[in-house]
């Protein structure tokens, strides 16, 4: 998919912006606090509903307003195209509307945009704690597969009535006969479905993985990623589990259902689970390198890009967040040649200068744009040439 224009209503440090996108590269220059990231975000909420910054959307109004709204106009390449808009209004949380029309679930608009965001964040990825993993796994796998989100969404729903009921035990209360084995049941038809397709998922993220390594030119390496569950289950090639494999659930739950009651919380299950992240072999976390970490990140989100483009048959937007700061010039460059090249799509990127990326992409060519962005007012830079998108 590809940005055609982007519009920003009291969005961060943007009173009103309204821009025209190129179909390749297109770089946001400006100061720390001038508003570029802030572009970036607001594709993130018109492809995911929410920011990548921050989990609370008060933060993205404009100081002094008390409400913001993003729109934008998409065209795919086999896809039909959408002009989105979200808005966070008073009293009323966030709405969101495909073509004009509101949508009933904010979940209903991710997957129609696919998106892959890359950002200084994302040695999170490799030397963080399993949680970043996990999010990673939901984000590419959401995108990619309705069924896996609304899977998610139910077993988030199930885990916390689990949860609370829990905590009342653990507080000598009383409950429903009944009620625990009706969660339980839940918890293992659902958290069962969401790991054999996690499983399978990094069964075929394995070759993209090794791909994006080509690509970005550390061959050196070999990276492999794994998932490790709490629960395990036998392996399903369909993505589907089989009836072992919610018997083995059902039996975790007996095993710890004591210190559940003592602890308040479920203890086993996909939102306690981890990816184990490996380089010739070796764990990632403990014995890797900066720059190994570096790689390994970059790495995992190109992959997912390309994973999404072939799943999808759709290549998915990138937007990279001041990601070349911390990247050795090698590397900076065989990034700039990817981004250019037709292994990916549209991008979007933000730094605090142009010039390391001037003789690498040539921001006269219309395919091409370069913008200034200044106290949250966007400009053309380096060309004046209009925004020019195949037929």
């Amino acid at each position: 998919m590809r940005l055609r224009s982007l519009r920003l209503h009291s969005f961060r440090a943007h009173a009103e912006t309204s821009i025209d996108l190129s179909p390749g590269v297109n770089l946001f220059v400006g100061p720390n606090g001038a508003g570029k990231t802030n572009l970036l975000e607001a594709v993130h909420y018109l492809c995911l509903s929410k920011s990548f910054l921050t989990s609370t959307d008060a933060h993205a109004v404009r100081r002094g307003e008390s409400f913001f709204e993003v729109e934008g106009a998409f065209e795919g390449e086999r896809r039909s195209a959408l002009k989105v808009r979200l808005a966070l209004l008073p009293g009323e949380g966030k709405r969101a509307f495909v073509n004009g029309s509101a949508l009933d679930r904010l979940a209903d608009l991710v997957g129609r945009v696919p998106i892959v965001v890359l950002s200084p964040a994302d040695h999170l990825l490799t030397d963080g704690g399993p949680t970043e993993r996990r999010r990673f796994l939901d984000q590419t796998l959401s995108q990619a597969y309705p069924v896996y989100l609304d899977d998610l969404l139910k077993y988030r729903r199930a885990l916390k009535q689990r949860n609370a009921l829990l905590l009342q035990v653990r507080r000598g209360a009383r409950h429903a006969p009944g009620t625990m084995e009706a969660w339980n049941e839940e918890l293992a038809t659902l958290g069962s479905r969401i790991v054999s397709r996690r499983r399978r998922f990094l069964e075929l993220f394995q070759g993209f993985l090794l791909d994006a390594y080509r690509l970005l030119d550390a061959t050196g390496e070999e990276p492999s990623a794994t998932y490790a569950p709490s629960v395990a289950p036998e392996a399903s090639g369909d993505g589907e589990p089989a009836e072992e494999d919610m018997d083995a659930f059902r039996k975790a739950l007996a095993r710890v259902a004591r210190r559940e009651r003592e602890t308040g919380r479920t203890l086993v299950g996909p939102h306690l689970d981890e990816v184990t992240l490996q380089l010739d072999g070796f764990d990632v976390r403990p014995y890797a390198s900066q720059g190994q970490h570096r790689t390994l990140g970059l790495a995992l989100r190109i992959a997912t890009g390309l994973f999404l483009r072939e799943h999808l048959d759709e290549p998915p937007l990138f937007l990279l967040d001041d990601v070349f700061g911390a990247l050795d010039p090698e590397r900076t460059q065989a990034v700039l040649d990817l981004l250019t090249s037709d292994a990916v799509g549209q991008s979007l990127m933000t730094a605090a200068r142009s010039e390391p990326f001037e003789g690498t992409i040539d921001f006269a060519d219309p395919e091409h744009s370069a913008f200034s962005v200044v106290r949250g007012t966007v400009t053309p830079a380096l060309s004046t040439e209009p925004a020019s998108f195949p037929s």
